[in-house]
């Protein structure tokens, strides 16, 4: 496998990133994560999986050389999760796909942008914005009284390392407003593709700290009285694990569908909070894509 392949078949971040589908990935998760999990899944098929069409410049006039170097992929499907991080009760929602990729560094999704700051044998740091959708006290009738969690804006780093299919990284997003909390993701990601198939497989585990567990699982004695939830201080460590996997099959050069599915496994403070009601949190999601 090229360079050029091993990198088309990476996933970018989602829901989480990259994903945590998860993400990665979406709606601030797949699993809490990020929504750009699952456009990135489908961008993994560049030119060298897909042969690119002849460009009918009468059509287009000059369009293409303002554009050329763009890779887009849009589509739409369905996500089934908890109704929020920790439910038992889960929902279907409708799932936006939308990613794009402006030459070799620089990448867009429905979660923000990534740029790639260095590469070199193997080796990739890049830098990314985007955003947490926070938490809503509506979501969910066990959220009641518990107050909204504010939208914010995130920012952050990504290492990487990248030998054939197989990718190990590292992950730090902070976010401004909202939670004010800051996490780390460390995991491996595999890719294979098989005539129009492409399979992927992703474990990750997620650290946050104070700020993020107190905003998201913590209970303060004014929340106690409002929900009659037992007061909690949920402290900062390891939040959670997550295992991924998707198939992607390419029925035309063009269009695309994919399936994923997945679980997140609550630990520590989190699994003990009084505002998860289950520490094992299953995700399916099922899209439709055009990649131009």
């Amino acid at each position: 496998m090229t360079q050029c392949q091993s990198r088309s078949l990476r996933a970018k971040p989602t829901i989480s990133g990259r994903s945590a589908i998860p993400a990665i990935v979406l709606v601030g998760v797949v699993v809490a994560l990020p929504l750009s999990t699952f456009a990135a899944d489908l961008e993994r098929v560049d030119a060298a999986a897909v042969p690119p069409q002849e460009f009918d410049a009468g059509r287009y006039g000059d369009f293409r050389d303002t554009l050329h170097d763009w890779k887009v992929t849009v589509g739409a499907g369905a996500l089934y999760m908890p109704e929020y991080e920790g439910s038992d009760e889960f929902e279907i929602n409708p799932l936006p796909i939308f990613s794009a990729e402006f030459g070799d560094r620089v990448s867009v999704d429905i979660t923000g942008v990534t740029v790639d700051l260095y590469e070199a044998n193997g080796f990739r740091a890049s830098m990314k914005g985007g955003y947490d959708l926070g938490r809503k006290e509506d979501d969910s009738d066990y959220l009641r009284g518990l107050g909204d969690i504010d939208a914010g804006g995130v920012i952050g780093g990504i290492l990487s390392y990248e030998v054939g299919p197989f990718e190990a990284y590292a992950e730090l997003d902070k976010t401004i407003g909202g939670s004010d909390g800051l996490t780390g993701i460390v995991g491996a990601k595999a890719s294979y593709k098989y005539e129009s198939f492409i399979f992927s497989a992703d474990v990750s585990g997620t650290w946050a700290d104070d700020k993020h567990m107190q905003s998201y699982f913590g209970v303060t004695s004014a929340q106690s009285a409002s929900s009659g939830l037992t007061q909690y201080d949920a402290q900062a460590g390891v939040k959670r694990v997550d295992v991924k996997g998707s198939i992607t099959y390419m029925f035309t050069e063009n269009w695309s569908v994919t399936g994923a599915a997945g679980a997140g496994f609550l630990m520590g403070d989190a699994k003990d909070s009084p505002i998860v009601k289950d520490d094992v949190q299953p995700f399916a999601m099922l899209g439709v894509s055009y990649r131009f």
